[in-house]
């Protein structure tokens, strides 16, 4: 028998008797994400009505050689089903972690599974790109959710591999600490009592990026990279600032080699819904009551010709996507209303203000940056990680004005990024199983 190709799902799995009706029935909870599971795995799929499919001795095996599953519920443990070829679940959620399970046993040692934890709209990004199949991938990986509504040990003891995005199980930041929902934290727990398991990336690794104040101390050290006479890649120029009524924004920003206008945004990185509530500022006057949450970094406004560099570091490959982005100075602030010149506030994740078309002239230094990322790969100690650079004009310096964790790569033809997910996840298991 080879891997799981299709499922006949008995009607007792997904459906239960209505509370309003009880000669009707209704979906039971988690049926439809559950079939979802197995649509963007490209499982077949079918529904057994009645019991005449359970009954019948002779059609359940030749399912079974034709690589079939048939699932029913079987709630309590009790039932009279005793069909070694019929496979019986104590609830839905079960399901994806057992055809996992059964796949492994029939591939081998080469077979890995891959719990994931992300926001809900985070999976079906990924799962409908195909990144998140529970067939096994060429290279040997089945993904499989991690649900919050069974035992997390009872599913860790089966997965080799942990991928999170924890930016999405944030519930605050105080003090630079963030506070992660209840299922985060006792995953980090588990994990922190069996360091056997591979974790895509380790929280302290991630911790970091989750501050744009550390991100720029740490950007300062590209400097290793810069060669006399040649264009620099760096991090913008910045500071930071706990209070606006306080702050001597005049020495302060001339201390920091900034210049007006300057764009300032929240010291928080990301995980809380006020990390992208930014604003650019064109008079210093105009800080003072500022609504941009505090602490936040004033960072360098680099006049870059609307045009921005996206890359995407997936374990060993590098994929960069050319975008739109926000105008000059010049353009800004003749389009300001009046002659207020007041200060220009957005969401980056919303409503950023991005020029009509693309006009630099400048072209990208790939060696430049490839060097930045081995010097990020090896800083950040990150197997998946994404940053934006810009190209000042004049200079030609290269900036790298934001650095994150486990970017949606939308822009990277699905055909090559996902199978360079999966050789990234699985290359760092394989290096830390060779250890």
């Amino acid at each position: 028998m080879g891997v799981v190709r299709g499922v006949i799902l008995d009607e007792s799995v997904l459906l239960t008797e209505s509370d309003v009706d009880q000669t009707a029935s209704t979906l039971r909870p988690g049926a439809e994400s559950l079939t979802r599971i197995l649509f963007l795995s490209k499982i077949h799929r079918g529904i057994a009505y009645g019991s005449g499919l359970l009954d019948d001795k002779v059609f359940s095996p030749k399912l079974s050689r034709y690589n079939w599953l048939i699932v029913v519920l079987n709630v309590g443990g009790e039932s009279s089903c005793h069909d070694p070829n019929i496979l019986q679940i104590e609830s839905l959620e079960e399901l994806p972690l057992t055809i996992c399970r059964i796949n492994k046993k029939l591939i081998g040692n080469n077979a890995v599974t891959v719990g994931y934890t992300m926001k809900p709209s985070r999976v079906e990004d990924f799962a409908k790109r195909g990144a998140f199949p529970l067939c096994p991938t060429q290279q040997g990986l089945m993904f499989v959710p991690l649900m919050s509504n069974l035992s997390l040990s009872s599913q860790l003891k089966d997965v080799d591999i942990v991928l999170h995005k924890a930016t999405d199980e944030i519930l605050s930041i105080e003090d630079n600490k963030p506070t992660f929902t209840q299922n985060m934290r006792a995953l980090q727990k588990y994990l922190d009592q069996h360091p056997d398991i591979c974790v895509i990336d380790p929280l302290s690794y991630v911790y970091p990026l989750l501050d744009r104040l550390e991100i720029q101390q740490v950007l300062l050290g590209l400097v290793e990279l810069n060669t006399e006479g040649k264009c620099l890649i760096r991090g913008a120029h910045f500071s930071n600032v706990d209070n606006f009524d306080e702050f001597d924004f005049a020495t302060g920003l001339s201390e920091a080699r900034l210049s007006l206008p300057c764009i300032v945004k929240p010291k928080v990185a990301c995980g809380v819904s006020d990390a992208h509530k930014m604003a650019i500022v064109f008079r210093l006057d105009d800080f003072k009551n500022l609504s941009v949450p505090l602490p936040a970094v004033i960072q360098e406004y680099v006049d870059h010709s609307s045009t921005l560099y996206k890359f995407y570091v997936l374990g060993d490959k590098i994929f960069y996507a050319v975008k739109k982005s926000i105008p000059n100075a010049d353009i800004l602030m003749k389009s300001s209303s009046g002659d207020e010149l007041k200060p220009l506030l957005f969401d980056s994740l919303k409503s950023m203000p991005t020029a009509d078309s693309i006009t630099s002239n400048e072209s990208i230094d790939l060696k430049l940056v490839t060097d930045a990322v081995d010097w990020l790969r090896r800083r950040l100690h990150l197997t998946i990680f994404g940053f934006d650079v810009v190209i000042q004009e004049g200079t030609h310096d290269h900036v790298i004005v934001d650095v994150n964790y486990l970017p949606s790569f939308k822009e990277v033809p699905d055909d090559i990024a996902i199978p360079a997910l999966w050789e990234a996840i699985r290359n760092n298991f394989d290096c830390r199983v060779s250890k």
